[in-house]
């Protein structure tokens, strides 16, 4: 497939590195894990197959053979050719189409995932952009106009209009996050600790894959001390000087100084990387094993979608032989 389009940002992204922090590589991966996974269930595809993140619309691109993908993520107007598509929809598309995702009607980042996942080379285990440290996915870089790319597959056995599934939303409101307290929590004080579960916390411009910046109120400490630079890992919540506190996300480095509140449970991250400058956000306290039930919630979401999608796939090749 070709890329038609000069859309900052896209980058290629697998569920990233996750063995390389002693080396100081950093995780990166897929911001929104969940759309990821939908693809590649909707596609029969191994959980870690490649996709393309796209953070800005449009997105255009023409394919160059007859191939199976996926939609997911942001729910977007996505035309193959003229013809509307549904959100997190598989189909399959024909040499000489052409794709155009634009105008976001809810969300943030859309994901292309294809069948096999995209044909890019495996670096320390990932196919995964490594942006800051230009390398990964496609030639360490975003993606560009005129950049051609490949699939590892070309058919998934899809029925004949495609499948889709059942988003995985949440209430009305502000995008609501889970949090583990975290190492310096108690040394906030009391008041500070009220804000933080109370109020709704707004996403600045200034936010990006390395992490989210947030305006709200100021967040203090009883004593000033200073820290030693610890380990920090995607969801990670640090409070600087200022008082406003910093989401790490997916680029984070792996290192950091600033206390740490809290960390976003890993279910949760996808509502963050759904979230865009302005949207407002509400944290609710959790403990260990609600984390836990959270992923298990989530894991049983996808292990349904690659049943059923397993069997429409299967059901579609044994009527179309």
């Amino acid at each position: 497939m070709e890329i038609l389009s000069s859309t900052p940002l896209a980058t290629i992204q697998d569920i990233g590195r996750f063995d390389h922090y002693h080396d100081g590589v950093g995780r990166s991966g897929a911001m929104d894990g969940l759309a990821l996974a939908i693809g590649n269930a909707l596609l029969g595809n191994d959980a870690n197959a490649a996709a393309i993140e796209i953070p800005l619309l449009p997105f255009k691109l023409r394919f160059e053979e007859d191939l199976d993908i996926a939609i997911t993520g942001a729910d977007c107007e996505a035309l193959l050719d003229d013809v509307p598509l549904p959100p997190d929809w598989a189909l399959s598309v024909k040499a000489g189409q052409t794709l155009t995702l634009s105008a976001i009607r809810e969300g943030c980042r859309a994901y292309i995932c294809v069948v096999g996942g995209f044909d890019v080379p495996e670096v320390l285990g990932s196919r995964s952009t490594q942006l800051r440290e230009t390398f990964g996915g496609h030639e360490g870089r975003m993606l560009k106009k005129g950049d051609r790319l490949k699939a590892l597959g070309t058919s998934a056995g899809l029925p004949p209009g495609g499948l889709g599934a059942t988003p995985f939303t949440q209430e009305p409101g502000p995008v609501t996050a889970r949090v583990l307290p975290a190492a310096e929590y108690e040394r906030f004080t009391a008041e500070s600790q009220r804000s933080f579960w109370t109020a709704d916390w707004q996403v600045t411009p200034q936010s990006n894959r390395n992490g989210y910046r947030l305006s709200g109120p100021n967040l203090t400490m009883k004593d000033t001390s200073e820290l030693r630079s610890h380990g920090v890992v995607p969801g990670t919540i640090q409070v600087p000087m200022g008082g406003q506190p910093i989401i790490q996300l997916a680029d984070a480095a792996t290192m950091g100084g600033y206390p740490k509140f809290g960390t976003v449970i890993e279910p949760d991250h996808w509502r963050l990387a759904q979230a865009k400058p302005g949207t407002a956000i509400r944290f609710v306290e959790v403990d260990y094993p609600a984390a836990l039930a959270a992923q298990a919630e989530l894991d049983a979401y996808i292990a349904d979608i690659r049943a059923s999608a397993g069997r429409q796939r299967r059901a579609a090749s044994g009527w179309q032989s």
